[in-house]
């Protein structure tokens, strides 16, 4: 009895600081992580393709939401950035800033 109130304790004290997190920031853990990951992934992706502009990209994610900003060759690399960015998983929007070089 004791071992379980223990862990029922640490239990819900865990849970107190995951809300507290989440009251401060407006996101959970769970959602920076997976921010984290989307933008990892996306970053990865454009590195592969082969525009090596696309590599230059700025990234960051909000909530799912993946915002693309820098400056590239022309109108087709911001659109296939866009595209590639919409293939990851998890994305939910492409917010494209992206400024076509002169």
């Amino acid at each position: 009895m004791k071992h379980v109130l223990t862990y029922s304790s640490i239990i819900l004290m865990s849970m107190m600081v995951m809300m507290g997190c989440q009251s401060m920031t407006g996101k959970t853990a769970g959602t920076t992580v997976d921010d984290g990951m989307i933008t990892s992934s996306v970053n990865a992706k454009l590195a592969q393709d082969s525009m090596s502009s696309l590599a230059r990209i700025d990234v960051d994610t909000e909530r799912g939401v993946v915002m693309l900003s820098g400056i590239v060759e022309d109108s087709e690399a911001k659109h296939r950035a866009e595209q590639i960015a919409m293939q990851v998983e998890g994305v939910k929007s492409v917010t494209n800033n992206l400024q076509v070089q002169n």
